[in-house]
């Protein structure tokens, strides 16, 4: 490729294209209780407080960066060893990711000439410290901490494919291959403990979760409360297993940082459970207004109580109310006539349940897992050790970054509700 510069000149730092200072980032708790606090966080002059707070507080690496002096040399403890903590500056921020896709295009041969990627990463530089670009929020947490820092990690469990033979190989660390990547989706099979099943599912969906990215899943394929089991008992509902993900999910920090994790669930509309599924976000509400207008009509007592073991139960979006109802993380999707789409804002069915069976489904067999995650973008990363080793395929179930559920094997009834 060819790099046109439009912001910036041949021989001038990127860098310092903008005028910096010293800033604290605060956010606090409606209390006045700190979440996170750093002073001296070197941001550019034209930026906002609120660009400040979300820089300094979500996409600054908080650990493992080697710390500068005054001169740009690193740091060392009394036994020689280079001291490390977090990013200060967003001059390291934004070098880390230009410099980092830089190398990757330079590495898989993306640029004409070495000043065309030079201009790649000025021109780059200047967006993002102008505030004209900006990638997706696991870019800011993941990309280029291998680059700049040589941060590793212990593997957690991902998949690349490798550039040069085309084969899929696990990854020996975290960040040598990083997890880049907004949104996937995710398969799950009628199955319980297998892999492709519910519980391998919120495990996948932890390791999406802890580098900031979010996954969405059609339900469909489980089976619906009290429908046959194998072993000639009943189930006890895709609600029941909705309610797990729904409270793993609540509990990962999304890249480590204050985000909540991202979760999108749907179900398509001939599934039996899918008018407790429509309506569960609405019960929880009301579980939500229980509670909060509840502790203000209790006993004065009972009220003195609370105050002691700290417990608050109002509509604070972050309070313990709100949370402690499953569905809270979940964006559900509301099933219509056609095809629906979207987060559940839905008012409650209204008149009693009807019942709703799908040909078929009580005694289905558990569906096959498919094949291994291949992120597209996860070819373009560094490697220090050359092309690493063969390892056996997985037979973990697809994680593919798709704009759509891949639709189901059954013939729906009337529509399918499905991601946006």
């Amino acid at each position: 490729m060819k790099i046109a510069r439009r912001f910036t000149k041949q021989g001038h730092d990127a860098l310092n294209c903008v005028s910096y200072e010293k800033r604290t980032s605060r956010i606090a708790n409606p209390d006045g209780s700190v979440v996170f606090e750093m002073n001296d966080a070197e941001i550019p002059v034209q930026w906002s407080q609120l660009a400040t707070d979300i820089m300094v507080s979500k996409s600054f690496r908080k650990a493992g960066v080697p710390q500068l002096d005054s001169d740009g040399n690193p740091l060392r403890d009394a036994h020689g060893n280079v001291v490390t903590g977090p990013e200060k500056s967003a001059k390291q921020v934004v070098h880390r990711l230009a410099g980092c896709w830089r190398y990757w295009g330079e590495k898989h041969g993306y640029f004409d000439t070495a000043e065309d990627a030079q201009a790649f990463y000025d021109e780059l530089a200047y967006m993002l410290l102008h505030q004209m670009c900006a990638p997706n929020s696991p870019q800011w947490f993941n990309t280029g901490l291998n680059f700049a820092y040589g941060i590793t990690g212990p593997s957690q469990g991902h998949y690349y494919c490798d550039p040069k033979s085309g084969e899929l190989l696990k990854s020996k660390d975290a960040y040598s291959h990083p997890q880049p990547h907004a949104c996937f989706i995710q398969s799950v099979s009628d199955d319980l403990v297998n892999t492709g099943g519910l519980m391998d599912l919120w495990t996948r969906e932890a390791r999406l979760f802890k580098y900031g990215s979010g996954t969405g899943t059609n339900f469909s394929k489980v089976r619906g409360e009290n429908e046959a089991l194998s072993g000639g008992g009943k189930s006890s509902g895709l609600m029941s297993f909705l309610k797990i993900g729904d409270r793993a999910a609540g509990a990962i920090k999304s890249g480590g940082t204050t985000r909540r994790a991202a979760k999108m669930v749907c179900l398509d509309l001939d599934h039996p459970d899918v008018e407790d599924f429509v309506n569960w976000k609405v019960r929880e509400e009301l579980k939500v207004a229980a509670m909060a207008e509840g502790m203000k009509r209790l006993p004065k007592d009972q009220q003195a109580l609370a105050k002691k073991l700290h417990l608050k139960l109002d509509y604070d979006f972050n309070g313990e109310a709100p949370t402690t109802p499953s569905a809270s993380p979940t964006n559900s999707s509301k099933p219509s006539k056609k095809t629906a789409t979207g987060r559940s804002s839905s008012a409650p069915t209204v008149g009693p349940p009807k019942p709703s069976k799908r040909a078929s489904f009580g005694n289905k067999s558990p569906s096959p897992p498919g094949a291994a995650p291949i992120p597209a973008s996860s070819t373009m990363t560094r490697s220090t050790s050359g092309t690493p080793a063969r390892a056996p395929a997985p037979s973990a179930p697809p994680i593919l970054a798709s704009p759509a559920i891949r639709a189901s094997s059954r013939p729906a009834a009337s529509g399918v509700a499905s991601i946006r």
